[in-house]
């Protein structure tokens, strides 16, 4: 039987899972792939590490370059992390060596991979990153395989469980989202730094790589994106009385022959399929022609989901298939225009904290009125004891520039007492 050879770089939760993955169940996937994965050599940041998994002397690179190099090693595994640095190079220089590349870096290919695309096309080698996006969710070989009949119009949801864990417990538990936050971190949900997850730059890069590969186009970097920092508590309840449940979700869509990217919180009615995931379940929703709409959901981080997506990759290529990392040859993707969603229209939540008195309200409205946005509902919260009161609007469609524009004019006023606040509303 053929054998293929591996180097895992990279040995922290991932990489020791999937070292001890593939060493147990060698024969079951040799039966499978007719082919043997060997893993002949891991190299890591750290050597001398307590690790629960048990590697020979042999094994060891000290230089992790060095498996970029070597006759006897047909597959690299990149689980280093970052968009540059150490994992750059390796992915570069093991392309550049003909060396079979399986990632789930999705910094470095959002930001690299038309460039990596090219060099593994060239070299006739595969370029696999399915554990890049949502983890055990293989939305990326259904799109470039099962869905492969599809025209794609959408794909949106949950991709990201760090941020989703944080809103659906303050909904569920109560709960400030300081509060929340600090068991996320307990409970290995979020990291010591969870910025990337907060800010929805992470969701942002899964969603460029999403894109690319349902619209057949370049890695584009035009993408509105806003992260759930700005959510408290009292969004959250406001949420529940409207109907509503807040996510942070990220979209891909062609409406009027114009593509848009956006990633920030969303108001969906609590009735809706994507309302009822929560936790660190994520779930993505491709909508297209002739299969209408697809929806996967499952475990979008974590080392079990991540090795679930490595072996689905590292499989691919024992069989022995050279593929185009991006579906299609780099010479037929398109340079397509994105769109900023500043005309996209959009129903929104707005919420002004201010001082109770009279002609605030009208103050407001004629805001609104004057910037072309209609009002639906309207809530007003009065708190005697501090003077003050909340005012909920709830909008009609209208262009995303004006009701930024409102947001701009009455954070302003001498009568708001906290930064307002916009939160989006999408009927999904």
């Amino acid at each position: 039987m053929k054998r293929l050879n591996i180097a895992i770089i990279g040995l922290g939760n991932i990489g020791s899972h999937l070292f001890k993955y593939l060493n147990d169940n060698k024969k079951i996937l040799a039966d499978k792939n007719n082919c043997q994965p060997i893993v002949k050599y891991v190299s890591a940041k750290n050597k001398n590490r307590k690790r629960k998994i048990k590697i020979k002397k042999s094994q060891w690179l000290n230089n992790y370059l060095d498996a970029t190099k070597l006759k006897d090693v047909d597959l690299i595994v990149e689980l280093i992390g970052g968009s540059d640095g150490a994992a750059k190079k390796l992915v570069f220089n093991a392309l550049k060596n003909k060396k079979h590349v399986v990632t789930a870096n999705k910094a470095l290919i959002a930001k690299y991979g038309d460039q990596l695309s090219r060099i593994a096309e060239k070299n006739k080698v595969n370029l696999e990153f399915e554990a890049s996006v949502c983890g055990g969710v293989p939305i990326i070989r259904s799109l470039k395989e099962g869905l492969i009949a599809n025209k794609i119009s959408k794909i949106y949801g949950i991709f990201n469980g760090t941020s989703n864990y944080i809103l659906s417990s303050m909904d569920n538990e109560n709960k400030s989202f300081q509060e929340v936050l600090t068991k996320a971190k307990m409970l290995g949900y979020a990291e010591s730094n969870p910025s990337a997850d907060l800010n929805g730059d992470d969701v942002s890069s899964k969603l460029k790589i999403l894109s690319s590969l349902c619209f057949n186009s370049f890695l584009n970097k035009d993408i509105y994106v806003e992260g759930i920092k700005d959510i408290d508590k009292t969004d959250i309840d406001n949420a529940n009385k409207l109907g509503y449940k807040i996510k942070l979700l990220g979209f891909a869509e062609l409406l009027n022959n114009k593509i848009y990217q956006r990633v920030h919180p969303t108001l969906i009615k609590k009735n809706s399929y994507v309302a009822s995931i929560d936790g660190v379940l994520n779930a993505v929703i491709v909508e297209g022609k002739p299969v209408g709409q697809s929806i996967i959901q499952g475990e979008g981080a974590g080392p079990a989901a991540t090795t679930s997506a490595l072996v689905s990759d590292i499989s691919s290529i024992l069989r022995g298939n050279i593929k185009f990392p991006f579906s299609i040859s780099s010479k037929k993707r398109k340079k397509i225009r994105f769109e900023k969603i500043d005309n996209r229209p959009f129903s929104a939540y707005l919420r002004f904290e201010v001082i109770d008195k009279p002609g605030v309200l009208s103050n407001i409205t004629n805001i609104f009125s004057k910037n072309r946005v209609s009002i639906k509902r309207l809530v007003q919260n009065p708190d005697k004891n501090k003077k003050s009161s909340s005012i909920i609007i709830v909008t009609h469609n209208s262009k995303d520039k004006y009701l930024k524009k409102i947001i701009r004019e009455i954070s302003r006023k001498g009568f708001i007492k906290s930064k307002p606040k916009l939160i989006r509303i999408d009927n999904i």
